[in-house]
């Protein structure tokens, strides 16, 4: 059985961010989300993986490489635009050849282990099975109507929603998925819907299997679901405190501290991960923050937010909150008079400022 990953979107809900870096590659816990999801098909047993790359494939390619460092072995696949998640399906059709496979959305995160699902789908008991989660907004969705075990009917984004079960962002598929992408037509969108794919299995007698997710499902395409799954992996965090820690400075909780770090005067409060050659001094580091490589914080405050490497930030007199802040940004006091807010901002950014 093989894996397809789709990692070709252009991430315009977490822009200004990934003007500059792709989505798949924005860290939760210090760690790209893509790298969760290649670590979750090898846990199920599947080695052989393709990458449907678009804009960002150069920047994919330097961070995931050939997968050796997950005994997987990595095949790219280039789409040349974003044409929708069935036409991924139909360019990969050479890499997947009549295999099984699982297509898995690059930017989705599970709490739960597919392993059994892959095992069962093995069985060949149905031709396709589809990932399910109860949710409070289904018309932000694609939604399943099901009967009993089987799923009758698929309805994308729709105004009035027939049920409450969204699409999880993880498929599995047999062979026949090709006579159905080549089969449907472009949506108004201009683009191959794998959900028209799916109902036209589904209309034409093939056996469509529904599972219902249980534990937590996250899309991390919004600053704020970025910032959820931050926090729920965190949870999970083991102490391991491997740095310097000065006498006057107090480390609680589930933390994680890489090597090289150096806290200083301060107080880190978990649960929290601080990456290699970071450095806080004389400040706050609180709950549900993952501050990467490299970073300087000093006479601040941090709390619930994801900082990336290279970054620094210096005497703010306000807590940062609930934040994202990119690579190599630099967030200080101006020392400037008259006093001012001098802001320099990407498209699309968000300021709160009290």
């Amino acid at each position: 059985m093989k894996g397809l990953i789709l990692s070709g979107g252009k991430g315009t809900r977490l822009r200004p961010l990934t003007y500059t870096s792709a989505k798949q590659l924005v860290p939760v816990a210090n760690k790209p989300v893509l790298f969760y999801t290649i670590e979750n098909l090898v846990e199920a047993g599947i080695s052989e993986i393709g990458i449907v790359v678009g804009d960002t494939a150069a920047e994919v390619k330097t961070a995931v490489g050939s997968g050796e460092k997950w005994n997987a072995k990595i095949t790219y696949i280039q789409q040349e635009a974003p044409l929708g998640l069935a036409h991924a399906v139909k360019i990969s059709h050479e890499f997947l050849g009549d295999d099984q496979f699982v297509m898995y959305l690059g930017d989705n995160m599970l709490e739960q282990s597919i392993r059994p699902l892959v095992e069962d789908f093995k069985t060949g008991k149905c031709n396709c099975q589809i990932l399910l989660k109860e949710v409070t907004n289904p018309q932000s969705y694609g939604v399943a109507v099901l009967a009993g075990d089987r799923v009758v009917k698929l309805v994308e984004k729709p105004a009035d929603p027939p049920s409450n079960l969204a699409l999880v962002g993880v498929y599995m598929f047999d062979h026949n998925i090709f006579t159905a992408v080549n089969e449907i037509k472009p949506s108004w969108r201009g683009e191959l819907e794998i959900t028209d794919a799916i109902q036209y299995l589904v209309t034409n007698g093939y056996n469509v299997k529904p599972f219902v997710v249980e534990g937590w499902w996250v899309d991390t395409g919004k600053q704020a679901d970025m910032l959820e799954v931050n926090r729920l992996i965190l949870d999970r965090l083991e102490r391991n405190v491997s740095c310097y820690v000065d006498k006057d400075s107090r480390v609680e909780g589930k933390v994680v501290i890489e090597q090289s770090a150096e806290i200083i005067n301060s107080v880190v409060r978990g649960p929290t991960i601080i990456g290699r050659g970071c450095r806080i001094i004389n400040s706050y580091v609180g709950p549900y923050t993952s501050i990467n490589h490299n970073c300087t914080i000093s006479d601040s405050e941090v709390e619930h937010s994801i900082i990336l490497e290279n970054s620094q930030i210096h005497d703010i007199p306000s807590r940062i909150e609930d934040s994202l802040i990119g690579r190599n940004v630099v967030v200080e006091k101006s020392p400037i008079k008259p006093k001012a807010l001098k802001l320099l901002l990407g498209d699309n950014s968000r300021v709160g400022i009290l």
